[in-house]
């Protein structure tokens, strides 16, 4: 399946770029936004992308300013974060998909901070529905406890100092992801418990009521071997969408066939016909196919 690429434009006048997926004489059922990690090329959810649309859906993967084909030329000193890939880019696919909507369905499946950042959207008001997969944003406080003295000084520690030192984040040249603008970099390595921190307090009271008009069920879905969004990660980003019907699910990776999953794996083709055929039950019919796995 060959996608069209296309053209985003935020309505601070920052152009995105992403692509748009669509079968070849199917009637659609429902659009698709997709919304990437930290740190990920829009590209990894391609397949998944190419899966939905061969299951009738049309489907908008797209790269946040400053990531893949978002990218500027030079990130040195770039200010771009999460906030604004929330606010802007978000909304403006959200708004393109919305105009491209044949069908009255428009979801969203988010995956890690791609699973939270929707709340910040003026427009989520009219969406029908989210997936958000490992959904949280990165405080260290909630790691799996096993891995969080390793993770605080990776992500924590190393990762500010380096963005303070170069002006952005090298993380491709590292291994460690991709290259991250230095606001995004900030964003995650300085975060606390509270997502709007070093907001003023008119600003932080927006965000929260924001957050608060998402009326749409959402799914949460994470695994048990998952060393971001454990489930104290999840609790506390979905606690945003105070007045959304949020169903959490904690999957273990035997449950898909697997003994190892992880925060970044649920998107790589080798879970077609497992996680990505089951996504399509509440994607299509609205249904949680893994209801035995529901936790508080």
């Amino acid at each position: 399946m060959e996608p069209r690429q296309i053209e985003l434009i935020a309505a601070d006048g920052v152009r995105l770029k992403g692509h748009w997926w669509r079968s070849d004489g199917v009637t659609p059922i429902g659009t698709v936004i997709v919304n990437p990690a930290t740190g990920v090329h829009a590209r990894y959810y391609h397949r998944y992308a190419a899966c939905l649309a061969a299951n009738g859906f049309s489907v908008l993967t797209y790269d946040y300013r400053g990531i893949g084909l978002s990218r500027p030329t030079s990130l040195q000193g770039s200010t771009f974060t999460w906030r604004q890939w929330g606010e802007q880019d978000f909304d403006a696919a959200l708004r393109h998909a919305l105009q491209e909507d044949e069908t009255g369905r428009v979801l969203v499946v988010g995956h890690s901070i791609g699973g939270f950042l929707p709340g910040y959207s003026q427009s989520m008001d009219r969406v029908t529905a989210m997936l958000s997969v490992g959904g949280q944003y990165g405080y260290w406080g909630d790691y799996l406890p096993a891995r969080r003295l390793p993770l605080f000084l990776k992500w924590h520690v190393a990762m500010p100092a380096i963005t303070f030192a170069l002006g952005h984040f090298p993380g491709k040249r590292l291994g460690w992801l991709e290259d991250l603008p230095k606001g995004v970099a900030y964003g995650w390595g300085l975060q606390q418990g509270r997502t709007e921190q070093g907001l003023s307090s008119d600003a932080a009271e927006a965000m929260r009521d924001c957050f608060a008009s998402v009326t749409c069920p959402i799914l949460s879905v994470t695994m048990s071997d998952d060393e971001f969004a454990t489930p104290k990660a999840v609790n506390r980003a979905m606690r945003y969408y105070r007045r959304a019907a949020v169903t959490k699910v904690l999957l273990a990776p035997q449950d898909l066939g697997f003994d190892r999953v992880g925060h970044f794996d649920l998107f790589h083709a080798r879970h077609q016909d497992g996680f990505w055929r089951q996504s399509l039950n509440f994607l299509r019919d609205g249904e949680n196919p893994w209801g035995n796995r529901v936790y508080p």
